[in-house]
């Protein structure tokens, strides 16, 4: 569930690695089976993972941040601060944490990660927001405020695990719709996929070699989530895009060898990649597991209460820090009230 990997002799830390193990892996899983022997076997590391990552919340604003280097699956693409990819994957593995304590009966861990997802959710749109989408992150460099393909990756999963929408729905569609006017149909009229990076004139962000890159799973993650609301026909061209540079006559010949991805003129990087696996989120997003279908008429985030003292408390003194315990609960917790 957590790795790391080596940068100049030192161990960096991927802030997306738990994150990702909690809500990506663990609560879809737990979500589209229903199987609670499952959700109690791990809940322990589910815990772990989460109460580890307290540690980056560098200013206890509830949101972690990146250290200024490519701590996350971007890695040649620098962050500073909060960034709309690794903030986004928090905020959803907050909401699946507590969603998931709830329903194996664990009241204080709940309440405690739906605190944490109240107030990081407030922090990342008042930092990120700027009226259309969410800028690339918080800092001040040249590229802060690229459009990220990426950039809803957290409401992705939200929304394919059966979860309450992370933002207001017309924050997710306008954040879209930018991506597909502008990472989209702004490459050789969308005959190509989403582009990693774009600035906000329109021109692709050069900022490195993966801000140019146009990534064949993360196009399809994006479709996938104008799938899951209501954008069909953006969806299907975004999709198309990497169909027709990677396998029709007219495209780049990469047939049954489709790469991670690939810059606007061509050139390819890592064949026979993993990444294109995501198509099958499109297959999700139209026809999911019938408890991911009618989760969204039961919203259990609502059923969390949280007293009107902790709410303040939140406000005043910010988010206690939690040593990691693998020891997250006991047995005699589990009282399923859902």
């Amino acid at each position: 569930m957590l790795f790391c990997m080596k940068i100049g002799g030192e161990s960096n830390f991927w802030l997306m690695a738990p994150q990702e193990s909690v809500k990506s892996k663990v609560y879809r899983d737990f979500a589209a089976t229903g199987d609670m022997t499952f959700g109690r076997d791990v809940w322990p590391a589910v815990c772990a993972a989460m109460d580890y990552m307290d540690q980056f919340d560098r200013d206890c604003d509830g949101l972690i941040e990146n250290d200024g280097f490519p701590d996350q699956t971007y890695d040649a693409w620098t962050v500073h601060g909060i960034s709309a990819y690794c903030g986004g994957l928090w905020l959803a593995a907050l909401q699946a944490a507590a969603t998931m304590a709830h329903r194996l009966g664990d009241r204080p861990y709940a309440e405690k990660y739906k605190l944490k997802f109240m107030k990081a959710k407030a922090v990342y749109e008042a930092k990120l927001w700027n009226g259309s989408y969410f800028n690339y992150d918080s800092g001040t460099s040249s590229n802060s405020r690229s459009i990220q393909a990426d950039q809803l990756a957290g409401q992705w999963y939200a929304a394919s695990s059966g979860l309450p929408p992370i933002f207001d729905e017309h924050k997710i569609r306008s954040a879209l719709q930018k991506i597909f006017e502008f990472n989209v149909m702004k490459v050789k009229g969308g005959r190509m996929g989403a582009v990693n990076g774009m600035t906000p004139k329109g021109k692709v962000d050069e900022t490195c070699m993966q801000s140019r890159e146009i990534w064949t799973g993360v196009t399809y993650g994006v479709a996938a989530n104008m799938l899951l609301h209501g954008m069909e026909h953006q969806g299907f061209i975004t999709a198309e895009g990497i169909f027709l540079a990677g396998w029709s006559e007219d495209g780049y010949g990469y047939w049954f060898q489709t790469p991670e991805g690939w810059t606007t003129d061509g050139h390819y990087r890592s064949l026979v990649y993993m990444r294109p696996l995501a198509i099958w989120a499109m297959q999700w997003a139209l026809s999911p597991p019938k408890a991911i279908l009618e989760a969204p008429k039961v919203n259990l985030m609502d059923r969390i209460h949280i007293s009107p003292q902790a709410v303040r408390a939140v406000g005043e003194i910010g988010v206690r820090k939690i040593a990691p315990d693998n020891r997250c609960i006991p047995s005699s917790t589990f009282q399923c009230e859902c």
